[in-house]
This record gives C-alpha cells, sequence and structure tokens, in this order.
C-alpha cells in the first residue's frame, strides 16, 4: 500500500477504538482491558515511519515513554503501523525484534510486548479459524504492557489461564457473521480504507 492511499491517522486511530470498543471489551475478550480504556490510560500511537528502521526507533521511544510514564496517567500503549506490515509472518518476526528491544532498554520484568494483526493466525490453525480472531486487530498492533499492570488483573482473576477458551467459545458462540456485525473487518484483504 502507498502513502497515497494509506489512512490517515484518525481513521487508524477511530477503527482501533472500534475494536477495542466492540471485540476486546464488548466480547470481553480481555477482562483487564475496559478499566484502564474508561480511565483513557491507553495510549494510541500511530507510526508513519516507512521502513522498518524507523518503527523500530517509534518502538524504542515508546518504550521509553511507557517506563518513564506515571501507570495513573499511561496504562498501556498500542503501537501501530497500518501499512508496514502486510504479511503476517513478516509481522511475527517483528515481536522477537520488539522482545529484544524491550531486553535492550533493559525492561525485562517491567514491561512486555503483546501482538495484534488482522491476519493473526495461531500455530496450528487454518486461517480461517475463528480461534485466530482472538487476536485480530484493524492494523498491526504491538501492545507495550506493564508487567506489574498484568500481575494485579491476573491476581484479581479467578482463573486467568480459562482467558483464551472462554475467548474460543465466545467466538464459536457469535461466529464469524457475529464479529461482521460489530462492524469489525474479516481480514486486512477485505478492509476499505
Amino acid at each position: 500500500m502507498s502513502d497515497l492511499t494509506a489512512p490517515t491517522a484518525a481513521t487508524v486511530i477511530a477503527a482501533t477504538r472500534h475494536w477495542l470498543e466492540q471485540a476486546v471489551i464488548g466480547l470481553n475478550l480481555c477482562p483487564f482491558a475496559k478499566a484502564v480504556y474508561v480511565k483513557d490510560q491507553v495510549r494510541i500511537v500511530v507510526s508513519e515511519a516507512k521502513h522498518l528502521d524507523g518503527f523500530l526507533e517509534d518502538l524504542d521511544r515508546e518504550l521509553d515513554f511507557l517506563a518513564a510514564a506515571d501507570p495513573e496517567q499511561v496504562d498501556t500503549t498500542l503501537l501501530i503501523h497500518p501499512t508496514l506490515f502486510p504479511d503476517f509472518a513478516v509481522f511475527n518476526e517483528v515481536l522477537e525484534i520488539a522482545d529484544e528491544a524491550v531486553e535492550e532498554h533493559e525492561l525485562e520484568g517491567i514491561l512486555q510486548v503483546a501482538s495484534f494483526h488482522p491476519d493473526f493466525q495461531f500455530a496450528d490453525t487454518e486461517v480461517d479459524d475463528i480461534s485466530n480472531y482472538t487476536n485480530r486487530a484493524p492494523y498491526p498492533t504491538l501492545h507495550l504492557l506493564r508487567e506489574d499492570s498484568i500481575a494485579r488483573a491476573v491476581a484479581a482473576f479467578p482463573e486467568p489461564a480459562a482467558i483464551f477458551e472462554r475467548n474460543i467459545a465466545t467466538l464459536e458462540k457469535i461466529g464469524l457473521a457475529g464479529w461482521l456485525a460489530l462492524g469489525l473487518s474479516a481480514s486486512r484483504a477485505g478492509q476499505e480504507h
């Protein structure tokens, strides 16, 4: 996708907020998300980097920013690039680099990175398996999380391991038609910009 057809940052943020509200919070895919979202503690950053090196510089800045920020102001960050990583396999490799960046910034045990992608696919699943939708977002997204926040959330949730199973059951119940009815795209290929 060229820069001429790239969505604006406002479009990316609006689509991401819709996904958070309808899927992540609305379907309760992450029982910890609502509390930080309603308190406006989720930072959404759209990278406009032209290449991987530029995106990694944005990641470095966001890791430093989140580590220094007051958790009451910014608890978590979503770093999004709408056009640089259309291929999930390539983006998955970027997650490995992001994990290395956490180590390089000496933030192990403080921050961690999770990923979401429009074509996310778990190992040993088919592309259209509904379980993959638990990690499908409108655009390739790195989620920078505070380990302290994760620990508090897990302590408050009686069976954190059951979240994934419950999410799959929820998505199996609504199916692709239910997902699409929420105004969410089936994949990046299905999106209009």
